[in-house]
C-alpha cells in the first residue's frame, strides 16, 4: 500500500487517510460501547480503545485495494 490520494491538489499519503478514518470510526465505536456499558468487562480502557484502533487501521489497510484506494 504505497502512494498518495490526491485531495483538490493536494497529495495525502493513504496511511493517513486512512489512520483518520479509523480513528474516527473507533471515536463511535466507543461511543457505542459506553453507551451499552461494555467497558464493565474490562480492566484497561485506554487498552481496549488501542487494540480497536489497531486493528480498525489493519482492516482498512487490508481493504482499500479492493474498494478503489490502490495507486
Amino acid at each position: 500500500m504505497t502512494g498518495e490520494i490526491s485531495i483538490d491538489g493536494v497529495f495525502v499519503p493513504t496511511l493517513l487517510l486512512l489512520g483518520v478514518i479509523a480513528m474516527l470510526l473507533t471515536m463511535v465505536l466507543t461511543r457505542v460501547f459506553n453507551a451499552l456499558s461494555l467497558y464493565r468487562f474490562v480492566a484497561y480502557r485506554a487498552l481496549v480503545d488501542l487494540c480497536l484502533f489497531v486493528l480498525l487501521l489493519g482492516l482498512l489497510a487490508w481493504a482499500t485495494p479492493s474498494i478503489g484506494f490502490h495507486p
